[in-house]
């Protein structure tokens, strides 16, 4: 082959490639072009379908509400969705068509009770049922507290129990199960069974979870707030406060500590404390059962079985937490949910009424839904204060021996605490309010007007917490006298009816005095 004819096929052979390099170049903005249509086009008409139909499925209750700032950082409202609350029921209807009511033949020899784990049958994971409420606040249902997986959990339906004349009969509504945010993805988890009532159906006085239709059910729940009317509108009453306490567990007998927590509070203005008992030593329930004979004390047992921080958050808390808040529902005006280690403590006033007062001059809290209160670790390897006398007594009180905190407090919804207005609240957590009727929010309280006092050890071991800067504080002392009383008097009572041993005198260690050097 000649020159000029290699040449000529050299050229061909370059022509035919930058062809099909251009065709490949077309070809690809071809497609591309044709994606980015079809993207345009599918989100126009997801678009047009939600205005025309609100929202294809129902969203999940914990979507619900939209945080919004107002008045600066230290004012949070929660503004809810007004189409998902309005949707709410048609939409859960719509997913979960209820059959003809099922009248249930199942038998009723087992009895109604409240406050008491129960257990379901027929289901594959573990499912437990502790009490029932009406809540008429928006959709009515019936709300149940219980515990199960955390996900893919079985179906259940919600069995009512009505009775007429000498006749029972039951009727069958699907049930929805929503589990409370605060499980730390553990395999159970505390959750909400949410049971629908249509607009013409009165609450019914007791309940069942049952996984069939026809059910022989192997539990039954006494519904509680239960009104005949169908949207009843009951008032708490005025300044009365409720204190939830998480369960207590580990054979807990720390019999003084006990005392002053309650005569503490009850010098705060706190009217009531419901406990949740897993397990105690027999002086401190001989302790409470001496309260719950005054009303002032409520103990619920909690045996659930699930291991604890294995299966399920620290003995279900979040299940016993949410069934104080709604057991304290219209029988007080605000519950505050503390541990037995925490007080909230007021800086200018006497009562938490009178702090509430007081906030209520600054700002306005008719929207009010909870008042959170910083965390203060009042660490316990501090050195006891120094100007307490030698009485055994007041040496022992935690809140008079620990006045020396951290300086720096931790920021809102960090292991801070609060108080709420119960029938403002859908769902509680430990350190802040995670769900709100709508129209009400949360006020940061100033750490000048008030804190919450933490009285624990180093929380992650050993003793370098004591190495943190601190300033003393010594407000508790405003109730030293009348704590000290209070405690002594309750000890006096009860020390041989309770076989309470008598608190060690602690010694007081001497300063020591530098040597003036001679000038």
């Amino acid at each position: 082959m000649s020159a000029d004819e290699m040449g000529r096929v050299s050229g061909r052979v370059l022509r035919e490639r930058a062809n099909m390099s251009f065709c490949i170049v077309v070809i690809f903005f071809a497609v591309f072009f044709v994606i980015v249509l079809t993207e345009i086009f599918l989100i126009d008409q997801s678009s047009r379908s939600r205005n025309r139909r609100g929202h294809s499925r129902l969203r999940s209750n914990y979507d619900e509400a939209v945080i919004i700032a107002q008045h600066g950082e230290d004012y949070l409202v929660y503004q809810n969705l007004a189409e998902d609350s309005k949707n709410y029921k048609s939409s859960y209807m719509a997913q979960n068509p209820l059959l003809p009511y099922r009248t249930s033949t199942a038998n009723l020899t087992i009895p109604a009770k409240d406050g008491v784990w129960q257990s379901v049958a027929g289901t594959r994971y573990k499912f437990f049922v502790f009490s029932a409420y009406y809540d008429w606040r928006g959709t009515r249902m019936v709300r149940i507290m219980a515990a199960t997986k955390t996900r893919g959990p079985d179906r259940v339906w919600c069995l009512f129990w009505y009775s007429k004349a000498n006749s029972t009969h039951g009727i069958t509504v699907p049930g929805k199960i929503k589990a409370i945010r605060e499980n730390w993805n553990l395999k159970y988890s505390a959750c909400f069974i949410l049971c629908p009532l249509q607009p013409d159906l009165s609450p019914p006085k007791s309940v069942s979870i049952v996984t069939r239709l026809s059910p022989t059910p192997a539990n039954r729940l006494v519904v509680n707030h239960y009104y005949p009317s169908l949207k009843p509108t009951p008032t708490s009453p005025p300044g009365k406060i409720e204190v939830c306490v998480k369960p207590i567990h580990f054979y807990y007998n720390q019999s003084l500590r006990m005392l002053e927590f309650i005569e503490l509070n009850s010098l705060l203005g706190m009217d009531h404390i419901t406990f949740y008992n897993d397990t105690m030593s027999p002086q401190i329930d001989c302790i409470l059962q001496h309260y719950i004979a005054e009303g002032k004390v409520t103990v619920l047992p909690w045996r659930l079985d699930m291991a604890s921080q294995r299966e399920i958050r620290t003995e279900g808390l979040f299940a016993a937490l949410n069934d104080c808040l709604y057991r304290s529902m219209y029988k007080f005006s605000h519950v505050a949910l503390l541990d037995l280690d925490e007080i909230v403590m007021p800086r200018h006033n006497d009562t938490i009424q009178q702090f509430m007062e007081w906030m209520g001059t600054r700002l306005n809290t008719k929207s009010t839904g909870s008042y959170s209160f910083q965390n203060a670790f009042f660490y316990l390897q501090w050195p006891d204060d120094e100007s307490l006398s030698e009485d055994p007594f007041e040496n022992s009180l935690i809140s008079m021996t620990k006045t020396r905190r951290r300086a720096k407090l931790h920021p809102h919804k960090q292991r801070s605490k609060y108080i709420c207005r119960p029938e403002y609240v859908i769902e509680a957590g430990n350190h802040f309010v995670w769900e709100f009727v709508p129209g009400h929010g949360t006020v940061n309280v100033p750490s000048d007007a008030a804190i919450l006092n933490h009285y624990r050890v180093c929380e992650f071991g050993g003793d370098d917490c004591i190495k943190s800067a601190s300033v003393l504080d010594r407000t508790a002392f405003r109730y030293r006298e009348r704590l000290l009383h209070r405690v002594k008097e309750r000890w006096t009572q009860l020390s041989q009816k309770c076989s309470l041993q008598q608190p060690i005198p602690k010694k007081k260690i001497p300063k020591k005095v530098k040597p003036k050097t001679p000038s």
